[in-house]
């Protein structure tokens, strides 16, 4: 009986080994992260990406995070790279990052974040909210009505708003022409004012100066690379800028109405989880909007130029 009772539990032994060696291994996943640029806003928008993710997945997940240095030529390589590498998901951190990313993959989920208007973006007619295809993400669009609202909160007595943006972001055409059409609504005249690269952002930032009361700059990644050549014109020349941003605002502004690029990124997150698990599909998604915008102001160019800060305006830190 004793020798049966030891033949059993050996048995016993064998087939639950057997089912340890051939259980299948856990799921692991690769993400893909391909960056336009460094910049403040687009680096919080990766960090909240990738933080939400580890704390959902932790030791599950691994990123592949590459950064652009603001080459368009470079999004297409790293994103090559990544669909040869054949990552389990793509996120792609400004315009042409997400640009780059349709372009390449039609089946590997492509997440964008810090993109203003997708439709825009990817060239969709009519564009209802959902993409439809293997891309959806985050947009980094604050109410353009309330930004054009804020300009004329502080500065009702002007009549002239000149719109500083580059020619060749889709995303920054978008916003200008919106915000053209608000700022006409609220009796500005409005001209627009646009560089083609790094080459010509002071020299068209000073035209713009010689020609109108304020400037607007959308949340334009040229722009957002260059407020200190920006700020070295309009300081000097007494104009105040009202930008789509806080970190532009920091550079360069007066006032914004902001999101949090790190909460962006943390909603971008919690879609990739979604889809990494098979919660969701890609193809069904909508664009997610931030929840929340800030009205926020630069204290210290405020005090260079002499403005007084409207109620309900938060001071950006230094």
């Amino acid at each position: 009986m004793k020798k049966v009772f030891c033949l059993i539990l050996a048995l016993t032994m064998v087939f639950a080994l057997a089912a340890c060696s051939t259980a299948p291994a856990e799921k692991t996943y690769r993400v893909g992260i391909v960056q336009l640029a460094q910049h403040p806003a687009l680096d919080a928008a990766t960090q909240g990406f990738m933080d939400t993710l580890k704390e959902k997945l932790g030791d599950k997940v691994t990123f592949d995070n590459q950064n652009a240095s603001g080459e368009t030529a470079n999004c297409a390589i790293i994103v090559n790279g990544f669909v040869s590498d054949n990552v389990d998901l793509i996120m792609a951190n400004a315009t042409p990052a997400v640009q780059a990313a349709a372009s390449a993959t039609a089946t590997i989920p492509v997440l964008g974040t810090s993109v203003t208007e997708y439709g825009t973006a990817l060239s969709i007619d009519n564009f209802s909210g959902t993409v439809g295809t293997n891309v959806s993400g985050t947009s980094d669009l604050a109410p353009l009505d309330e930004q054009a609202a804020i300009i004329k909160e502080w500065f009702p007595d002007a009549a002239s708003v000149g719109l500083l943006y580059c020619s060749a972001e889709a995303n920054s055409i978008y916003q200008v022409k919106v915000m053209q059409e608000e700022l006409t609504k609220l009796g500005y005249a409005v001209t627009l004012f646009s560089f083609n690269d790094t080459n010509d952002v002071a020299s068209v930032t000073q035209t713009a100066c010689d020609n109108v009361d304020v400037i607007y700059i959308p949340t334009d990644n040229i722009a957002a690379n260059n407020t200190e050549a920006i700020a070295n014109v309009v300081l000097p020349a007494g104009v105040p800028v009202v930008t789509g941003e806080e970190s532009m605002c920091k550079g360069c502004g007066v006032a914004t109405l902001s999101i949090s690029y790190y909460d962006l990124g943390c909603q971008t997150g919690e879609m990739a989880y979604k889809i990494l698990t098979g919660a969701e599909k890609v193809e069904s998604m909508p664009i997610a909007y931030a929840p929340n915008v800030t009205k926020k102001y630069n204290a210290a160019n405020v005090a260079a130029l002499g403005l007084t800060v409207p109620d309900g305006y938060e001071a950006i830190a230094d």
